[in-house]
């Protein structure tokens, strides 16, 4: 299955980096505008709408439309693992409905305690819908995902360094 690692230094302790990416706002926060992102809505795992963390279990429905174009593409994730020890912490979402194919999107969100700055590492595991025909067309995907983490990376540092996007 094709793999897609990004890391980025934040100049901020851990807590506040894992606070932030654990709260639905923190996603819609950093996703790129160009994604045309809404979070349709958000599930605890006991059922509660709209948790205030998303702990393992938590469910989040959303949709993008990627530069405006085309009919939105629905999206519906599981946070699958998520722990949080010292010096590091990570969670972990699976796509349980959307545009990959079938059990074929795992993305894990990892945290390192680096002295006051916090390592952020993302990486996704995927598989293109379409068989051969996506799996052929996998490296082209890489240059999108690159855009959209470059972005989110980016957007995490300007949030948690001290400015806003």
């Amino acid at each position: 299955m094709p793999t897609y690692e990004r890391r980025t230094t934040v100049q901020a302790p851990l807590e506040e980096v894992w606070d932030f990416h654990s709260r639905a706002e923190g996603l819609e926060a950093l996703t790129p505008d160009w994604m045309g992102l809404r979070v349709e809505a958000a599930m605890g795992p006991d059922g509660e709408a709209d948790p205030e963390t998303l702990e393992e279990g938590a469910e989040i429905s959303l949709s993008i439309r990627p530069f405006g174009i085309g009919p939105r593409q629905h999206w519906t994730s599981v946070i699958t693992d998520r722990e949080r020890r010292d010096g590091s912490a990570y969670f972990r979402d699976e796509m349980v409905h959307g545009p990959f194919a079938f059990d074929s999107w795992e993305h894990t969100h990892a945290f390192y305690a680096d002295g006051d700055r916090t390592i952020v590492r993302d990486r996704v595991e995927y598989e293109l819908p379409m068989g051969a025909l996506g799996e052929a067309a996998s490296p082209f995907s890489t240059v999108g995902f690159e855009a959209m983490f470059r972005e989110r990376h980016q957007r995490t540092k300007t949030q948690l360094e001290g400015g806003v996007v």
